[in-house]
């Protein structure tokens, strides 16, 4: 590759000109150039990119590609099945797990942007709010930095269980893309930090939608849910030549390096290469010629390198330019639409007499010139082709390969370049639209995800998430169906509902009259599960149903059932015991398996729940089988309840929360560790906590006058507790109380969860509120207008200038830390020198202003002493380290610098 050969002639003659052991090294405004990056992975967490490593791997041994990985978050919010680590240093543990995780697979630079890691949410909104608006800000800066041609990411859609943190982190990712190339965009990182534009060359999301078979044949033989889309395998059973052993194996043992997260346990990838897949990348965009869909070039492992690190047999030469655009993303039957394909030779190698071919459905009509002239370095050529759909053509395909598929849906418009110096192909998505299109209304988020679609120009990437409403049991609601009109002309029509059997409808049909060109409408159905019998949660309660609008089915929604309770008045006493008439209603069905390991018996994992209430209060009893508990956790530990056996409630005031921040969530170990007098271990009384809601925190804090009991005996246990309702977050709706119960089964002594099963049973589904069972209190008045409180959220995260391994990467790559900006020069500080003494290590530092120096005495076991020292005046200080044992090889000082106006330095000297 030419760009990594240039890097290596480069680094051979620094070293030929720089000292053998350079005394200090810095990072400021005037530190040499940035790290250059092949291709950067953007997630939330450490941990996100593992799933990826057997690809990054193969790439760095076979093509020197250097990955970075920014991780926006260090982790701070999850738990930690090693130590009592938490918070801060919570994330110091996991930064050292993911430095060590990505090693194995070559990569070694890992850029961590100190966003808050607050708690399990699947709501970007709330993410967003969280993170502030200055974390896309950081990834651009970062990708202008180290100029990758290569961007991955994640899924940035609200699937259902995807975590709000990984769809932010993918969208900053893909706003980046775009941001990162526009001078407009963050300017002053142009005018006052002196980075420049820079637009890297593809984009992919991390996974595919679709179907593949295991072996080597399992990216040719994948076949996606879209067929409009590029989705490019990578087989993870070939085998390392320097490890000897398949990169599914080395990717497992990366993920295992995460010990925190109870990732030790993993077990084995087979040995048998044939049962091992592929790692599935989707792209979004490409400025570069890539593998044309069906081709050699496009099942292979470079297939994501080709046209921006590695040139295909017979492609153009590297530096090509080759894009397509639509003049609108839907388009109709009978009306025409534009498609402008431009290509730009590299900057120092002609192309010669080139030209374009449009590749369309079968059928449809192009019009106009694909010649673009002689292509000298450096210039483009421009072609623009009029395209008309026809009635009743093929979803997708090219006049040759076309399908007999007819219909509307995503369609594929494709560009194949052909110069003297080689080819090249390019594609775009379109939507082949009816005149009129309808489905049912949004949930929020996904309302919100598709705006941010369209906001950022990557309508591709709309439509992805299957439209559901929630239905309790026996219930009713309305659902409404919107309706578009996209085309020209005002449009009067029937919307028409076919339900599966067990629904039913006020109404088969309805109209819409007199519908302005580009307008659209809301026609409610009052939909009634008319058959309580049928199953719910994700046992089988995803029931999809049609939609049509004027005579063709518009769309394929789903209606999901979810458990519905009646919760009677009663008044219980809270010991642990179900007395007599004390919860006199049905008891409810907790043993349906949510996550994890399915329970082997009844024995293993199972339980039931019985609810009352009583003036201002509800009470809950739920009895448990287990036949092996998990760790008993001391009561000051009485956190992250998932490590361990716990019964969780969640209690969603009105039933309609977009996420948990304005919900009430309760969670109860019922044995804690205790000692005797002795110090001998011994069986302590239950605990509880708030995690994930309005308010976190240990339950006597965070909700006082909430009592817990419990009783274990052989075999399993009980947990009651009584929660005063006004510790929610508004007042009850007593005919749509959002409830949950789910139970956390662990069997190890690891803080390691093993099974989780509950009420209502989704995945995700303690995040995500629409999806909780529902709650009637008859009879319920609640007390007129409760305040909801605005929500306690967690904001306490690692600093990168308290992170050493931080430290030592931006003295190394010339990279500032966190995203942000390099200090001024005149208000950069470093250390200069350091000398080994009795008391410690003395570190001479020189500041060209006042400021705070973060200073890390590290040798080759890790971490000797630390402090952070105020520096009043400019000039030169001395300050001694103390240090917490004796030194090892290697010692030196890494030292960061924050500036009074914001910006960082970095700088690492040499104990002598």
């Amino acid at each position: 590759m030419r760009k990594r050969l240039s890097l290596v002639l480069a680094a051979t003659v620094a070293l030929a000109l720089s000292p053998a052991v350079p005394s200090a090294a810095s990072t400021g405004s005037t530190a040499a150039a940035p790290v250059d990056l092949d291709a950067l992975f953007v997630g939330a967490h450490p941990d996100d990119e593992a799933f990826s490593l057997s690809t990054l791997g193969q790439w760095n041994e076979d093509h020197r590609v250097r990955t970075g990985v920014v991780t926006v978050t260090r982790g701070e919010g999850g738990g930690n099945a090693v130590g009592p680590e938490e918070g801060p240093a919570l994330g110091l543990l996991r930064e050292s797990e993911e430095r060590a995780a990505v090693g194995k697979a070559g990569v070694r630079e890992v850029f961590n942007l100190d966003d808050v890691d607050f708690y399990y949410t699947v709501s970007a909104p709330l993410t967003d709010q969280i993170w502030g608006a200055d974390t896309l800000e950081k990834v651009v800066r970062v990708v202008r930095q180290t100029r990758p041609e290569v961007i991955l990411t994640m899924d940035p859609a609200p699937s259902p269980g995807n975590h709000g943190n990984h769809q932010q982190a993918a969208r900053l990712a893909v706003q980046a893309f775009y941001a990162a190339a526009d001078p407009k965009v963050f300017p002053e990182q142009i005018t006052r930090e002196g980075l420049r534009p820079f637009a890297p060359a593809r984009l992919l999301l991390g996974g595919g939608r679709g179907t593949s078979q295991n072996g080597p044949s399992c990216a040719s033989t994948f076949r996606p849910n879209n067929p409009a889309q590029n989705v490019y395998g990578v087989w993870s059973g070939r085998a390392s030549q320097a490890q000897g052993r398949t990169w599914a194996a080395i990717e497992r043992d990366a993920q295992r390096t995460y010990a925190s997260q109870g990732w030790a346990v993993f077990p084995d990838m087979p040995s048998d290469p044939n049962q091992l897949g592929c790692d599935f990348f989707t792209q979004v965009d490409s400025r570069v010629p890539f593998p044309e869909p069906g081709s050699a070039a496009a099942a292979a492992p470079t297939a994501i390198l080709d046209g921006a690190l590695t040139r295909a047999s017979g492609a153009v030469p590297l530096g090509t330019l080759f894009g397509l655009r639509t003049s609108t993303f839907d388009v109709r039957p009978g009306t025409p639409f534009t498609v402008k394909v431009s290509a730009t030779a590299p900057s120092r190698e002609p192309l010669g007499r080139s030209s374009v071919t449009l590749g369309v459905p079968a059928g449809w009509q192009v019009g106009g010139s694909g010649e673009l002239g002689r292509l000298s370095a450096g210039r483009t050529g421009t072609a623009t082709f009029t395209v008309t759909p026809t009635t009743g053509t093929p979803t997708t395909g090219t006049p040759t390969t076309g399908t007999p598929t007819t219909g509307t849906g995503r369609a594929r418009v494709s560009a194949t370049l052909t110069t003297e110096r080689g080819r090249g192909y390019t594609d775009r998505q379109v939507e082949l639209s009816p005149p009129v299109r309808a489905g049912q209304q949004l949930l929020p988020q996904v309302a919100q995800y598709e705006k941010w679609t369209s906001e950022v120009g990557v309508p591709q990437l709309r439509g992805i998430v299957t439209p559901v409403l929630t239905l309790p049991s026996g219930g009713s609601r309305q659902v409404g169906v919107v309706v578009t009109n996209v085309s020209d002309a005002a449009r009067s029509g029937t919307v028409r509902v076919d339900l599966p059997a067990g629904f039913t409808a006020d109404r088969v049909e309805a109209p819409y009259s007199d519908l302005a060109a580009g307008a659209s409408t809301t026609v409610p159905f009052t939909v009634t599960n008319s058959d309580p019998s049928l199953k719910t949660s994700n046992q089988g309660g995803d029931y999809a149903y049609t939609i049509s609008v004027d005579g063709a089915v518009a769309s394929k929604p789903a209606l999901e059932l979810v458990p519905a309770a009646s919760v009677p008045q009663a008044s219980p006493t809270v010991d642990g015991v179900a007395g007599d008439g004390e919860y006199p209603g049905p008891a409810l069905d907790i043993s349906r398996l949510w996550e994890g390991t399915a329970c082997s018996s009844a024995a293993d994992c199972s339980g039931t729940a019985r609810l009352a209430w009583h003036d201002d209060t509800l009470y809950l009893l739920v009895q448990v089988q287990d036949d092996v508990l998990g760790t008993r956790l001391a009561a000051a530990d009485c956190k992250r309840h998932w490590r361990t056996d716990a019964v969780e409630v969640t209690l969603d005031p009105r039933g309609t929360s977009e996420n948990t921040s304005t919900t009430f969530k309760t969670a109860v170990l019922p044995v804690t560790a205790g000692s005797d007098v002795a110090g001998s271990a011994t069986t302590g009384p239950p605990c509880f906590l708030r995690d994930a809601d309005n308010r976190q925190g240990p339950g006597e804090q965070t909700a006082p006058g909430m009592r817990v009991a419990s009783k274990v005996a052989p075999g399993g246990y009980t947990v009651e507790m009584s929660i005063p309702l006004e510790l929610l977050p508004g007042s009850v709706d007593p005919a749509h109380l959002g409830l949950n119960i789910l139970v956390y089964d662990s069997d190890t002594q690891d803080k390691t969860g093993q099974t989780r099963i509950g009420w209502s049973t989704w995945g995700g589904v303690q995040g995500d509120p629409y999806r909780w069972g529902v709650a009637t209190l008859t009879g319920y008045r609640p007390p007129a207008d409760r305040p909801v409180p605005d929500p306690v959220i967690p904001d306490t995260a690692l600093s990168s200038l308290d992170s050493p391994q931080s430290l030592e990467q931006a003295v190394r790559v010339h990279v500032p830390l966190a995203g942000g900006p390099a200090a001024k020069e005149s208000e950069s500080g470093q250390a200069v020198s350091a000398t080994a003494g009795q008391e410690g290590v003395q570190v001479t530092l020189r500041a060209n202003a006042p400021g705070k120096a973060h200073l890390f005495v590290r040798d080759a076991q890790g971490t000797a002493g630390s402090r952070v020292v105020t520096v009043s005046r400019k000039g030169v200080t001395t300050v001694t380290v103390p240090l917490t044992r004796a030194l090892a090889a290697r010692a030196a000082v890494v030292a960061g610098w924050e500036a009074p106006g914001g910006g960082t330095a970095t700088s690492q000297v040499t104990v002598r």
